[in-house]
């Protein structure tokens, strides 16, 4: 079963993304990816719509199943955190808005699904993501890069987490039951009384 994943490495300035599908045993294809640039001197506003905008028109045109970006980290400036906050919920919005499943992970998680190690730098990176997707060159510029890594992380981690998901619900199920029926025999009139 193919399965569409859109990797998004999320920032006010340059947020890249990448639409990868899961061919199975054939391995992970590029389906697309880029680059969304706003410029510096714009009034926030409309950089965030402007961003928001794109990756509406990217969901419509690639039509993922899922969604993965990546997860804030610690940033030394305070702007530069607030804005990259603020671009993360207006892609959370226009991913929630095309019904898809967002599931973020930290920038550690995904080197060390990708690579092996999570303290890889960039370029062993940017190697071990044109390996996987048999690429001719390198993807570039970084957070296209990154995009990609994202959503190959999340294809090899989403069947785990579906798993474990599923296990969580049911024994969630199962403590319901268990206090349904406490639930009942405390209300069953006692034979002793």
């Amino acid at each position: 079963m193919k399965n569409r994943t859109l990797g998004i490495d999320p920032g006010l300035d340059r947020t890249g993304w990448a639409v990868v599908e899961n061919n199975g045993a054939a391995g992970p294809v590029l389906v697309s990816c880029g680059l969304i640039h706003t410029a510096a001197g714009t009034p926030l506003p409309q950089r965030l719509c402007e961003i928001y905008e794109e990756i509406k028109k990217v969901t419509e045109l690639f039509a993922p199943d899922e969604a993965a970006m990546e997860e804030m980290f610690f940033l030394k400036r305070a702007l530069t955190m607030s804005h990259t906050i603020q671009t993360r919920g207006v892609i959370m919005l226009a991913l929630h808005q095309a019904g898809l499943n967002i599931t973020a992970y930290p920038p550690k998680r995904v080197k060390l699904t990708i690579s092996g190690s999570g303290s890889a730098d960039k370029k062993q990176m940017q190697r071990m993501v044109q390996l996987t997707l048999k690429l001719a060159k390198v993807l570039s510029p970084d957070d296209v890069a990154d995009a990609a890594a994202i959503a190959l992380c999340h294809i090899k981690s989403a069947p785990m987490l579906k798993q474990i998901k599923a296990q969580q619900l049911f024994l969630e199920k199962i403590k319901a039951a268990k206090k349904q029926q406490l639930n009942a025999l405390k209300k069953k009139p006692s034979a002793f009384k």
